[in-house]
């Protein structure tokens, strides 16, 4: 008795120590009367939601006078520590499940010593190489490895484990070739090695695992083609080869395996014949979607379930004569009303009554739009498979975000009677699966393509990252879309990427919340015409000089009124202007192609006798400038979250300009007078008289100078350089007087003879917050204020390669992404030719007299430091 006593002792401290290690903060372990038991383990005392803890005891040795722990699982704690190399205390130790937990490490040398027949560490955070050790413990029926971060080659040594019947290694980092040795797995009957980086062909020594039943490898880096040998493993019932690069014929052998049931060789390169039944009786599930087969017998092709393309079936439908501009879908959900962009209600459609299905395929007959979904959820023991739409409960996301659809292969979502154009498709995405603290539930991967009208758009797409953090909603645009036929289609397509047992086993494929399409043509309040100059005189008083509201880049704007009461603003073209000339044409030709929130909208323009005139929307506040400078005349004030709204406006207007846009343009002229202001305060850039059409495949634009001293980018203020780049660098200057309050030719002592030069020269000093209006008081947002000054300082860097794009300037205010640490030094400008020759200039403008004249040389090297050897030149 005392002995048994002293044994279980021995038992509970080692699985206190074995706690301990894997991070638990509490536990409580009891070993009575040969009872083994866990009473409490984890890092709370509250057990998390489908959490298992269980220990078993065994008490038949020396003569039932003595236990030992047999077998131990910890599963789905979320525990942060490591694997416990305590477990060689517990010597007659046989399983172990720490599956679903968060911990560290690699697994311990120190348990190949041990007589383990199970070990499951499924969906953790180990990493490193897969230790040859393993290989040692030739008890083994078991080896569940998957979701982790093993890397390298796996070691030969475990085809030493020849009594081993499972063994699954999927969605890690791990390369190379399956070892020969592999071959010697005899006993082997499952074998997953999905979603890995591996190399070379299907190995021929599978023939050797005559009891193998099922043989997954998609995605796994193994190509095809089939092993001609596979025939002989008359045992194995499911084979899955999705997505190995397999070309050629399928084998007819395979439609002969006796006990075959589940059959999977979808997005391969198959080509060939197929008989006219696919699918006896004993198939009860086969997949060839995505290849070039053709079928014998009169069915059609696309209408066999297990073959479908991306549109099913819609051969045979006819549009009404009333085909739609437009398709608003609620992925998963129900109808819900939203507000876009115009405050207007746009009703987004539900789809979240349709059922499951491991072939799907629906159709709205009203609203003629459809999906179509392929594929099985495996391992997730629900043989029907309804989970095919998932909904959060509780969550800060607005409705359109908290329901979305997915689909364990491809998902199309089509509409077949859409207005021949192009369109716009907004995409929106939100990670609702995962979560964001430190539990296991947060190490999903979830990776899909996407194709829009059969053409890639995003490869290896993943929510989570390009968002930042899962529960965030993801808005994604696909502009410049063409429909010809009235049919449109976008498919989400799961190529065996990522994680497929988390936060539970049958959880990956595509995933989608809503869907916006909308005619480039659609949603403007009012088309872009033609307006005759009596209207025009009508609306603003014959150009009363009341009416004036400001000056253009090409002459005087004046504010009108049109007879439905809606306000205008009407830009006037001097009638002798040469350059106005082609500024109206340049401008209208421009703008009148865009259309974006933060783009001033075009309504229209007149062209009679000799005058040349924009009609614009209204902008009730004028522009930045006069907002941020002419406080004596202006009652606006900016505080610092309009002040950030405003930078964040700016920043998207330009992102769309530069790569969103059908047409991508390069403004040439952003400053804060070009930057109006709405009822709202939001922004609109304007002026688009100098803009320039810009070819993404060439690298830069060599023209004449136009712009506007103080913000112009060296390289094109120098040398007519021009990129995009080029509006970056002027977003910077402007981004800078709207953190100042203060215009970019502020000399703000006698060293520095600019606001940027200041910047710079704070910078180096480590003062940058006195950059920031001293006006706003303690209303800043510090950290708001030090991200908008390091992406000031990173797009006015004086080399165009190193600033950001304006994407990622919008991502890095908005916080999805880090502003980078490369913020420019200030030294390093020291001796650049460029600046010295500009310093050069600005040294010879102190010698004028004219105080005039001085002005104007000092604005034209505004941006530029003095030369002594302590205060560098900067841009």
């Amino acid at each position: 008795m005392l002995m048994m006593q002293q044994q279980q002792q021995l038992a509970v401290d080692a699985l206190r120590q074995i706690a301990t290690t894997m991070g638990a903060k509490y536990w409580s372990f009891e070993a009575v009367a040969g009872a083994c038991r866990i009473d409490m383990v984890g890092v709370t005392e509250k057990q998390p939601k489908g959490s298992q803890k269980n220990v078993d005891c065994v008490c038949n040795f020396e003569n039932n006078t003595v236990c030992h722990v047999v077998k131990l699982m910890i599963k789905g704690y979320s525990l942060p520590g490591m694997l416990p190399p305590q477990l060689v205390r517990l010597p007659y130790l046989q399983e172990i499940d720490f599956s679903y937990n968060y911990l560290k490490g690699t697994i311990p040398r120190e348990w190949a010593s041990m007589k383990l027949t199970y070990i499951s560490v499924l969906a953790n955070r180990l990493s490193g190489k897969v230790p040859k050790e393993l290989g040692n413990i030739t008890t083994l029926t078991f080896l569940n490895l998957e979701a982790n971060q093993f890397s390298g080659i796996l070691p030969a040594e475990l085809g030493h484990l020849v009594n081993l019947q499972t063994l699954s290694i999927s969605s890690n980092q791990l390369t190379g070739s399956l070892p020969q040795t592999f071959s010697g797995l005899r006993n082997i009957r499952c074998f997953r090695m999905n979603d890995n980086n591996f190399n070379g062909p299907l190995p021929d020594w599978v023939q050797n695992w005559k009891q193998l039943k099922r043989l997954e490898m998609h995605s796994s880096g193994l190509e095809g083609p089939i092993p001609s040998n596979i025939s002989l493993l008359n045992n194995l019932t499911e084979l899955i080869l999705r997505n190995c690069n397999i070309s050629g014929e399928i084998p007819a052998y395979i439609w002969s395996m006796k006990n075959l049931e589940m059959l999977d060789l979808s997005f391969n390169k198959l080509v060939g014949k197929l008989p006219s039944t696919i699918g006896v009786e004993r198939l009860k599930f086969v997949d060839l979607s995505y290849s070039n087969f053709t079928l014998q017998g009169p069915k059609q092709l696309e209408c066999q379930e297990h073959l479908r393309g991306v549109v099913p079936c819609l051969k045979n439908f006819k549009c009404p004569r009333s085909v739609s501009k437009c398709m608003h879908i609620n992925c998963g959900g129900s109808d819900v009303i939203v507000k876009d962009k115009n405050h207007r209600n746009v009703t987004f459609e539900g789809d979240g009554g349709v059922e499951g299905g491991s072939a799907k395929y629906f159709r709205n007959e009203k609203s003629m739009w459809g999906f179509s979904r392929t594929g099985d959820f495996m391992d997730d023991s629900e043989p029907q498979n309804t989970r095919y739409s998932i909904s959060l409960v509780s969550s800060n996301l607005s409705e359109l975000y908290t329901t979305a659809r997915l689909s364990p292969l491809s998902l199309t979502y089509f509409h077949y009677c859409l207005e021949n154009g192009i369109y716009t498709i907004t995409l929106h995405f939100a990670e609702i699966m995962f979560t964001n603290e430190e539990r296991y539930s947060s190490l999903g991967r979830r990776i899909f393509d996407v194709y829009v009208q059969e053409r890639l758009v995003w490869k290896d797409f993943n929510i989570e990252y390009e968002a930042g953090m899962a529960h965030k909603r993801l808005v994604k645009k696909v502009s410049n879309v063409t429909v010809t036929s009235n049919v449109l289609e976008i498919r989400f397509y799961w190529a065996g990427k990522g994680t497929m047992v988390i936060p539970e086993k049958g959880n990956y494929g595509p995933l989608i919340s809503a869907i916006s399409v909308v005619s480039d043509i659609v949603g403007r309040d009012m088309q872009t015409r033609t307006f005759t100059l009596e209207q025009i005189k009508a609306a603003s008083n014959n150009f009363d000089s009341a009416n004036k509201i400001g000056e253009g880049g090409f002459g005087p704007v004046y504010k009108g009124q049109l007879p439905d009461g809606s306000l205008i603003a009407i830009k006037q073209l001097s009638s002798n202007s040469r350059q106005g000339n082609r500024e109206f044409v340049n401008e209208m030709g421009m703008i009148s192609c865009l259309q974006h929130p933060n783009i001033v909208k075009l309504h229209g323009y007149c062209i009679e006798e000799d005058h040349l005139l924009l009609v614009y929307e209204y902008m009730e506040n004028n522009s930045l400038a006069h907002a941020l400078f002419d406080q004596e005349n202006h009652q606006i004030k900016l505080n610092w979250p309009t002040r950030f709204k405003i930078c964040i406006g700016i920043a998207r207007g330009l992102a769309f300009l530069h790569e969103e846009s059908r047409i991508k343009i390069i403004h040439r002229d952003i400053k804060a007078t070009n930057v109006l202001l709405d009822a709202d305060l939001n922004p609109k850039i304007s002026d688009f008289g100098l803009a320039k059409l810009f070819e993404e495949e060439k690298t830069h634009i060599s023209t004449k100078v136009a712009g506007t001293i103080g913000y112009m980018a060296p390289e094109y203020a120098l040398w007519g350089h021009l990129t995009n780049k080029a509006d970056v660098y002027s977003f910077g200057v402007v981004a800078l007087e709207i953190a100042s309050g203060k215009k970019n030719n502020h000399v703000p002592n006698n060293i520095c003879f600019s606001l940027l030069d200041w910047a710079y020269e704070l910078q180096q000093t480590g003062n940058l917050k006195e950059l920031i209006d001293e006006s706003l008081g303690n209303e800043v947002n510090d950290k708001e204020a030090e991200v908008m000054v390091n992406v000031i300082l990173l797009c006015t860097n004086v080399s165009p390669s190193l600033r950001p794009t304006m994407s990622k300037v919008v991502s890095m205010l908005e916080g999805q992404t880090q502003v980078p640490d490369i913020i420019p030094d200030a030294s390093t400008y020291a001796e650049d030719l460029r600046f010295k020759s500009m310093r050069d200039v600005h040294h010879q403008s102190q010698t004028h007299s004219s105080s005039g004249r001085q002005s104007q040389n000092s604005a034209t090297v505004s941006t530029f430091c003095s030369s002594s050897s302590s205060h560098q030149a900067m841009t």
